[in-house]
């Protein structure tokens, strides 16, 4: 086997072990924080705490048992992450301290009735949370639920969690709530996309399933438009809704099954924190 450039093993531990996410997660928070004057370092620990709920939660995922007897395929992040199986369990690990640390310091136990459902929900999108047809079923499993799912999770923690660290009205924030799940229930499509034939050989409905590849791009795009008229009509700097609803246009226009690893996590999940980083800078 020839030895990969050191670069590219590099990238690949970046975006494999989902540190490029866990770090568009914590970007979108900070965005969010930038909104209100910190009150104390709780406001800007949200977002370390978020990096490290993010790492958690999705190294949780790619270390499930039944995931590592899957033939990896064609699929270069699937065998990095088999490969790396101990590793990415090690970095799960170091989440859940790190982020257990901000948890019981900066009181955020406090907020146990919420936070509870939305850790269940991350959790029980991949880990099978009931029997249905005579085998246990993950909830990304239920048809049609999953990008729901993704949207409504990340957008209530990167929104929710600055709302509860600094005190503000809930009321304040609903327009960046809605723009946010919008922008990312439109590149969870994507990923649907991405994961078409292996959702229609395991039997779970998905929007490209339903829709057609085509029919998903469009309904993704739709969405994508929306979440840049609300951006807009609350009256978001235009650069910062703009820029990133372009690339978002081009990575949704040219998504397909066959596209690379890199298109994917580089590219699909990078719109997530070129948005952040646009509304820290402009």
């Amino acid at each position: 086997m020839v030895r990969r450039p050191l670069p590219l093993r590099l990238l690949d531990a970046v975006l494999y072990s989902s540190a490029w996410l866990a770090a568009a997660a914590a970007a979108q928070t900070a965005a969010t924080l930038r909104l209100w004057p910190p009150a104390g370092p709780r406001g800007p620990r949200a977002a370390v705490l978020v990096f490290a709920a993010t790492l958690l939660v999705y190294n949780l995922d790619a270390v499930l048992p039944f995931k590592h007897h899957q033939p990896a395929g064609a699929s270069g992040r699937k065998a990095w992450q088999q490969r790396h199986r101990r590793a990415l369990a090690g970095l799960a690990g170091a989440a859940a301290a790190g982020g257990g640390y901000l948890f019981l310091v900066d009181g955020w136990w406090r907020y146990l009735p919420l936070l509870v459902p939305l850790a269940a929900l991350a959790l029980g999108y991949s880990w099978p949370v009931a029997r249905w047809r005579g085998r246990p079923r993950a909830l990304r499993e239920i048809p049609l639920l999953k990008v729901f799912l993704i949207a409504g999770v990340w957008a209530t923690v990167t929104v929710g969690l600055p709302v509860l660290a600094l005190h503000r009205p809930w009321a304040g924030a609903l327009g960046l709530l809605g723009q946010r799940f919008l922008l990312v229930l439109a590149l969870a499509i994507v990923f649907d996309i991405r994961d078409y034939g292996r959702d229609r050989r395991a039997g779970t409905r998905t929007f490209p399933g339903v829709l057609g590849v085509p029919g998903a791009r469009r309904l993704a795009l739709a969405l994508l438009a929306a979440s840049m008229a609300l951006g807009l009509g609350r009256g978001a700097p235009p650069l910062a809704v703009l820029l990133p609803g372009l690339l978002a246009t081009a990575v949704i226009g040219t998504a397909r099954e066959a596209r690379g690893d890199y298109f994917f996590a580089l590219l699909a999940d990078g719109v997530l924190l070129v948005q952040a980083v646009a509304y820290l800078v402009f």
